[in-house]
């Protein structure tokens, strides 16, 4: 299943199939109408400190890529990645929708990278890899 990511300003297509809003806050001067979303999953987005570290160092882009994969294997991105994985099974295709003028690095392209990897993401980051760890954690309190 093609995932495509593109800038939510770009005029939407028929090719873009679902098209989803991965950023944490509304893009600025865009209408509901004009982005024609599908679905905003706001907790995909990075976390305020993470988005200004990238910008502050544009040039770390593999360090916010493994830091923000630890921000999605939080207990708070599990429903809304499970949502993600949801839309990416039911539609023959899929965009990813970000507001970053950067286009080659924002937290759309990790996304696309691990819907490609469907269900393989880096240990812990994936919906499963959130249930799993839940799921130790309610053990060892049970121990107690």
């Amino acid at each position: 299943m093609p995932v495509a990511v593109k800038r939510v300003y770009e005029k939407p297509a028929r090719a873009d199939g679902a098209r989803v809003l991965v950023d944490r806050l509304w893009p600025r001067g865009l209408t509901k109408e004009r982005a024609a979303l599908d679905a905003w999953l706001r907790d995909l987005a990075p976390s305020d400190g993470l988005r200004h570290w990238l910008h502050a160092r544009p040039e770390a882009w593999q360090g916010f890529r493994r830091r923000y994969l630890k921000e999605l294997a939080r207990p708070e991105a599990a429903d809304a990645l499970d949502e993600l994985y949801r839309l990416a099974n039911r539609r023959r295709r899929l965009t990813l929708l970000f507001a970053s003028r950067n286009e080659e690095h924002n937290n759309a392209v990790v996304l696309r990278d691990l819907l490609e990897g469907m269900r393989k993401p880096p240990t812990g980051t994936g919906p499963a890899g959130v249930r799993a760890t839940r799921e130790r954690q309610a053990k060892r309190i049970s121990r107690r």
